[in-house]
């Protein structure tokens, strides 16, 4: 193909982004201009910018925990989606490719819902399914949206920049021979889940080691014995999908459970509410942050909040209505 065609047709290209994450790092990447339609759960500036495609029924509503499980695992199991598309919308748009995702078909529209709706369409664009479950997986998306685009050459920048700020964090450790915190990460109250995926990768990263979590895997139902039996030195909340108000209002499901109190976190105040985003958003810039927070939360000694986080976490005693920020 002749140069000037091929730049011609990337200049052209049309992208829709099914995934907040892929859409994230479209962004930081710079490569916004070929995106034009996104899902209700992308970030705020992509929102503004560029029509809702994915939709869901959940939109608005205020439930529980454990109202949010119900209602997922009932429409899994009757092999039903929550999620639809703006059909009319993306007939208009005729994109060129659209990024789907496969890693969690509960926590956004899959490829084969996505199928099934691009299949009315005249013009079939091409589908192309992310699926990261660890955290070197999530550094490779950011090459395949990229490459997709016709624009490789600008990932590799983007990940030299995020992958020398936690080459940082490990040589600080490395040089103090710091020893790995004990830590549990929770990606549900109610009923209480583990982590999962690339989030064990990241809990590594920052100096820290969660032995309740499966590295690569779903995050899966735990009893909360074993959490006692374990007795983490800290403690991670961070229920997906949840900004930091909304987890706070059910830790209460927490401190309730028996021998909460008589856990090391617990006693020695080492319990932070997170926002969820830093953790289950697997945009690679927002993954680093998210090691970035924990090696502070992990060993304050060494490191810091930076002021870009300090609204991204609280400790477990305050209140909505006495909310201070982590110095």
């Amino acid at each position: 193909m002749p140069g000037w065609l091929y730049n011609h047709k990337i200049n052209c290209m049309k992208a829709c982004s099914f995934f907040p994450a892929a859409t994230q790092m479209i962004y930081d990447m710079g490569l916004q201009d070929h995106l034009y339609g996104v899902t209700f759960e992308c970030h705020k500036k992509a929102l503004s910018e560029k029509p809702k495609i994915v939709r869901c029924i959940m939109e608005g509503k205020n439930y529980s925990s454990a109202e949010i499980d119900s209602v997922f695992s009932s429409a899994k199991a009757q092999g039903k989606s929550l999620y639809y598309l703006e059909e009319e919308l993306l007939q208009q748009i005729e994109p060129d490719i659209i990024f789907t995702q496969d890693t969690c078909e509960v926590c956004q529209i899959d490829t084969k819902c996505t199928a099934a709706a691009v299949a009315k369409l005249k013009k079939q664009p091409l589908l192309i399914p992310l699926s990261p479950n660890t955290l070197e997986y999530v550094y490779a998306t950011a090459l395949t949206i990229a490459g997709a685009m016709g624009r490789e050459e600008v990932a590799y920048n983007y990940l030299a920049g995020l992958q020398k700020r936690t080459a940082n964090i490990l040589d600080i450790l490395r040089r103090n021979a710091m020893p790995l915190k004990r830590v549990v990460l929770l990606e549900w109250i109610e009923p209480i889940y583990n982590c999962g995926h690339w989030i064990p990768f990241q809990v590594a990263q920052a100096g820290g080691i969660d032995m309740l979590s499966c590295p690569g895997g779903d995050s899966v139902r735990m009893e909360f014995s074993k959490m006692v039996k374990y007795d983490p030195e800290v403690v991670i909340v961070a229920p997906c999908g949840f900004h930091i108000e909304r987890a706070m209002e059910e830790m209460h499901l927490l401190a309730k459970q028996p021998g909460w109190e008589h856990i090391s976190a617990v006693r020695s105040g080492n319990v932070f509410i997170c926002d969820a985003g830093l953790f289950t958003q697997p945009s690679a810039s927002t993954l680093v942050d998210g090691i970035e927070l924990l090696s502070a939360l992990f060993h304050p000694g060494l490191f810091s909040v930076s002021d870009r986080l300090k609204r991204k976490v609280v400790s477990s005693h305050q209140t909505r209505h006495t909310r201070h920020d982590i110095q």
